[in-house]
């Protein structure tokens, strides 16, 4: 794959990791990488695995355990923070990929580790993070 294809889809998938919570479809992503949807969905599925919805499902599940863990959201709560809009399709696809319910799970950690970050605090923060803080910066 040419490089400067790559840079486009390194683009493309910092946007999700960045704005998973917004309604990100093939349209949106390929307007960022700057390449036809088409174009975009095979590249994109060739060179990570996965296809950019299956990312993007992924990156918002992952958020979802950590807040489900952490925080005393409700699961209709986190549902919705980390961008899906259906509570039935998030149950679905998080006890696909994680095996158990995201009752089950949350329930696993309520009485273990440290206590728990208040739901109101989550959104007050406006879940602040980006990609920089996920890579390790110099001194």
């Amino acid at each position: 794959m040419q490089s400067d294809l790559l840079v486009h889809l390194r683009r493309a998938r910092d946007h999700a990791d960045l704005n998973y919570r917004e309604p990100l479809d093939l349209d949106a992503l390929a307007a960022v990488a700057g390449l036809s949807k088409f174009h975009f969905q095979r590249l994109f599925t060739a060179t990570y695995g996965r296809s950019p919805a299956e990312y993007v499902s992924l990156r918002r599940l992952e958020r979802a355990q950590d807040l489900l863990r952490a925080t005393n959201l409700t699961v209709t709560e986190v549902c919705h923070a980390v961008g899906f809009t259906s509570l039935g399709s998030f149950s679905s696809r998080f006890r696909d990929l994680v095996g158990e319910t995201p009752s089950a799970f949350q329930a696993r950690y309520a009485g273990s580790g440290a206590p728990h970050i208040p739901g109101c605090y989550v959104f007050m923060r406006g879940f602040q993070e980006s990609a920089s803080q996920e890579k390790p910066t110099g001194p």
